[in-house]
């Protein structure tokens, strides 16, 4: 080394760990040019068709031919005075006229340009007809059945924007496209097949528009190979990986040759420059940059693009408001269906893998292709599916021990103390259900309801209960680890979140308010103080009176209840008044569904309302609004019966003689002597089986009617345009637009759906220890459902990114804190856990013995929970002077009747104490936990802060070996200086 003058020896001898760290002994071109992002690897077999194309020089438009085609439709206009001149026709084709050294402004702007004008102008229609047919007959060319590209079969389509040629817009519209091509954007236009007023414009982002974009977005590309651990802990791996080989195949994963090498994921990323354009492996331009991240550059560019002078004029948001553009979407990477079978003949796009692979029906069993599914739709919706697969994968143990209780239940149910004591009790009558026309019934009678009652209401209630409070605690915990997995390899951890642009809604309601923003140092529109106050204040009132609402709805539903109680008590059947609980129940339970979804369309509408009515200024703002309040709105009015049955039904019933009446007509109702768990069972079960029901119909079968609309109009021609009988012959664009939008309140409605049922597992999880296995079997189901629905059903969504769930993650939180208090107060107030526990230990004929058995401890607990009332006292001339009913009181004989007894107070402190404890104890478990795993795992951030450190170390060399090999192409001598 001493005797080299060659500066750079040093360094190289200095990083000779970094190499020996990366086995390599230098940094070569081919080893910094391996094909990272080789399109062998990157796509499915038959992708090459649409996704790779060579590399060749732009062709030049040709100036001369445009401008005459232009300059000659305009000089057909007939020379009259006044309005004989339309004044978008002459804008349209100004606009033209400044543009024609576009290539891609074609006779489709003319033909626009001859629908504003004069009739006299329509002698060129059968020129633009012919036109038509020939690339009708152009798109039925195999070479260029794809779609997916402009006329000359090389520019990809990025974005399709949707119009009307009968729109007003034209100004507008003829502006902003102007201003697109001068951000460097190409357009084509292409008329609709199926309807003659509406126009596709066709957007492709050349290679230099989307490495400055791909810039100032910090959009981060992988530029090397990723090197992972070499010392003891990959060699245990290794062996573990030898081991695993030895083991059976998880059916569950999805095979590697099913899937293309997503070696994003093996690749470290950094942000692109230009200027440093050589460290990144660029093997082909057209796929470097992924479909999804050319439709996120676009947009940017579309949010971001005037249309007129002004402050806030721009933006496609805006366009889409005021029908501009009737919609705007990236197109679908062709069908999702093929002729061949893929095992054989491979797949045809990422669309039709993600249809095989994932939204089939047959491979419900097996994992989601996460890193596919992010590719194609964005992290948003990537992280929405992995949330859900890890969701749906924590309720199996959860699935297992509810089965595991109700299972112990089932099978220990003729041997229940308290149902064998109510089912032999022949001689125990029980006074009227009614005051009038009901008769005194025997305890035996509800032996049914007693061994059904016990089914959900046994010793294992309590086990339970602790279990799933532990559950959503692990749940949460664990998903955060999950979620720094998945933010890590998905390249989210240094990303930010763009600053958002306002609202349009905004911004024309505070415009003349403007203040400086602290982020952009930008000027933009102020909402005051007391405006967003007093607005606030508004959306409160707005959102207690639908809650008041709720309640009202809940109390009519109590009333319907007290109703039919008397009604099927004194009913001639005798099947009917022998079960009239159940009847009282279930028709309740019924009555209230069907108010509970037609309050919800009611509260979708008033959200919204309320919503807009506090002007938020930015989208995610406005989404997190909405969602809190459809959240509040429909929590509220699912759960509201609900918390009814479980803590006031019975509670205020009064005794014979002198029950509590509501409006001095119908007497309260009362629980049965076995206790009100089974009503808030039945309750539970049935909203939670219809409800699924319904929301897996209106999530596919409402899109499946629409779309047949569609396609039945298509066929008939409905749109003025041309009789398709095959779907086959339109191109990707126009299936794309006969398909529905994805909703507008984004994901909205999807993640609402599982927060609900989240709650409903685990609010009153001790009532219904079956919920967790029917959320199970419904997850299975709603995966494929989603999949499928965004896979065929809707337009694909722009790919938009994210590091988390958002404000979901906070109300799940919100909801495990409920669940424990919820659980504790259901425990102890509406199931006879309490009353039993304090009999066998107090009262019962163990409590002088050291020895507690269950059974032997409860005898005698039937006739100790009941009380006796002295029917003589009401004159009826019953032929039974007493009769029993359901409480602790004192008998009539005492010296102060129907007064509480002393085990009616032991009853309630125990009640008490037991929630205390319980939500003490739920509460330390559930923060231990939390305080045990912690977010992210310990060797994730080892590879984080490694991969920072190579990947410092790697630039310094790539830069160094660049300036090397330009010093020694440009035959310059190597100096001492500091390259």
């Amino acid at each position: 080394i001493q005797h080299n003058n060659n500066p750079f020896s040093s360094f190289s001898w200095m990083h000779t760990s970094i190499s020996e760290i990366l086995k390599e002994k230098s940094l070569k071109p081919s080893r910094r040019s391996l094909p990272c992002l080789a399109q062998s690897q990157t796509h499915p077999i038959n992708l090459n068709h649409f996704l790779s194309v060579p590399l060749s020089p732009e062709p030049k438009p040709e100036v001369a031919d445009l401008s005459q085609s232009i300059s000659t439709s305009c000089s057909l206009l007939p020379p009259q005075t006044g309005q004989s001149t339309d004044r978008n026709f002459q804008a349209l084709c100004l606009c033209a006229a400044e543009d024609g050294k576009d290539h891609y402004v074609e006779e489709t702007e003319v033909s626009t340009c001859e629908t504003r004008a004069d009739e006299s102008f329509l002698l060129q229609k059968p020129v633009t007809r012919a036109k038509l047919e020939a690339r009708t007959d152009s798109l039925q060319n195999p070479a260029d059945s794809s779609g997916l590209f402009f006329r000359d079969g090389k520019k990809r389509i990025d974005y399709i924007l949707v119009y009307k040629k009968s729109s007003p817009q034209v100004e507008k519209r003829c502006t902003f496209e102007k201003n697109l091509r001068a951000e460097g954007l190409m357009l084509e236009k292409e008329p609709s097949l199926t309807n003659n007023d509406i126009m596709f414009v066709k957007v492709h982002a050349p290679w230099d528009t989307l490495c400055k974009y791909a810039e100032q977005m910090n959009i981060r590309m992988p530029f090397r190979k990723k090197c992972y651990f070499t010392d003891w802990k990959s060699k245990t791996l290794g062996r573990c990986r030898q081991i695993k080989s030895w083991l059976p195949r998880n059916p569950m994963k999805l095979d590697k040759e099913a899937l293309p090498d997503l070696e994003e994921t093996d690749c470290y990323t950094a942000p692109f420059s230009r200027a440093r354009m050589h460290h990144f492996t660029i093997n082909n331009r057209e796929t470097f940059f992924s479909n999804s991240t050319r439709s996120r550059i676009v947009h940017h560019v579309l949010q971001r693009t005037k249309y007129e002078d002004g402050k806030s004029k721009m933006g496609i948001n805006r366009l889409l408001g005021n029908n501009t553009y009737e919609a705007a979407f990236p197109p679908h990477e062709g069908g999702y269906k093929s002729r061949h079978p893929i095992k054989t003949h491979g797949a045809q796009n990422h669309r039709h893998l993600l249809y095989e692979r994932w939204a089939r029906w047959g491979i419900w069993y097996k994992y989601q292709p996460l890193d596919l599914i992010r590719r194609y739709f964005g992290e948003k919706i990537g992280l929405y599916f992995a949330w859900l697969g890890w969701y749906t994968g924590m309720l199996i143990p959860a699935a297992l021990v509810g089965v595991f209780v109700f299972l112990y239940g089932l099978f220990t149910m003729d041997s229940s103390q308290v149902s064998k004591e109510i089912c032999e009790d022949n001689t125990t009558v029980m006074c009227p259900m009614c005051e009038e026309t009901c008769e005194p019934w025997r305890l035996s009678d509800s032996c049914v309801y007693a061994k059904v009652t016990y089914l959900f209401d046994n010793g294992g209630t309590v086990f339970f209960a602790i279990f799933m409070a532990i559950w959503a605690t692990v749940f949460l915990e664990f998903w955060k680890r999950r979620r720094a997995e998945l933010t890590y390899d998905w390249d989210l951890i240094d990303w930010e979140e763009e600053e958002e642009e306002l609202r349009p809604q905004f911004e024309a309601k505070y415009s003349r308010v403007e203040r400086v923003n602290p982020i952009s140092g930008k000027p933009e529109p102020f909402q005051p103080f007391s405006d967003k106050l007093s607005r606030l204040m508004v959306s409160v009132s707005g959102i207690f009176f639908m809650i008041s609402l709720v309640l009202t709805a809940v109390f009519a539903v109590v009333v319907f209840r007290l109703i039919a109680m008397e009604k099927f008590a004194s009913f001639n059947w005798h099947f009917v008044k022998k079960n009239w609980q159940f009847a009282t129940s279930g028709t309740g339970v019924c009555i209230n569904f069907m108010i509970i979804m037609s309050l919800n369309v009611v509260y979708e509408k008033v959200a919204y309302l309320l919503t807009n009515l506090e002007h938020p200024r930015t989208e995610s703002e406005w989404e997190n609004s909405f969602a809190l309040k459809m959240f509040l709105f429909q929590f509220v009015n699912l759960n509201s019966s609900t918390f009814y049955i479980a803590f006031f039904l019975g509670r205020f019933a009064g005794r014979p003689g002198k029950y509590n009446k509501l409006f001095n007509r119908w007497r309260l109702e009362e629980c049965h002597p076995s206790g009100c768990l089974i009503d808030l069972c039945l309750q539970m079960g049935v909203i939670m089986f219809f409800k699924q029901i319904w929301n897996n119909f209106m999530e596919l079968g409402y899109p499946l009617l629409q779309n047949w609309w569609s396609r039945r109009k298509i066929k008939k021609g409905g749109g003025g345009g041309q009789n398709v009988e095959n779907k086959t012959q339109l191109p990707q664009w126009e299936k794309d637009w006969n398909l529905q939008p994805m909703n507008a309140h984004g994901l909205v409605d999807e993640y609402l759906e599982m927060v609900l049922q989240f709650g409903f597992t685990t609010i009153f999880v001790a009532a219904f220890p079956l919920a967790p296995l029917l959320a199970l079997l419904n997850n299975i189901i709603e995966i494929r459902l989603d999949a499928y629905k965004f896979v065929t059903q809707w337009r694909r969504p722009m790919p938009a990114r994210a590091t988390d769930i958002g404000i979901w993650h906070g109300i799940l939180e919100g909801i495990g804190v409920l669940a424990v208090i919820t659980n504790a107060f259901v425990i102890a107030i509406t199931s006879d856990y309490i009353p039993r526990f304090v009999y066998a230990f107090k009262y019962g004929p163990c409590m002088d013995k050291g020895h507690h058995h269950q059974n032997e401890c409860l005898r005698g607990y039937m006739n100790s929970s009941l009380s006796v009332f002295d029917m003589g006292d009401l004159k009826n001339g019953s032929q039974s002077r007493y009769c029993r009913y359901r409480d602790y009181r004192a008998p009539p004989w005492s010296p102060v009747p129907y007064e509480f007894t002393l085990q009616f107070w032991h009853v309630l402190a125990a009640r008490l104490a037991f929630i205390i404890v319980f939500e003490h104890l739920v509460f330390g478990i559930k923060s231990f936990i939390a305080y045990l795993i912690p977010d992210m795992p310990k060797d994730l951030c080892d590879r984080m802060r490694r991969e920072k450190y190579l990947m410092q170390e790697m630039m310094y060399e790539a830069e160094l070996e660049h300036l090397q090999k330009e010093r020694k192409k440009n035959g310059r001598r190597y100096h001492h200086e500091w390259p």
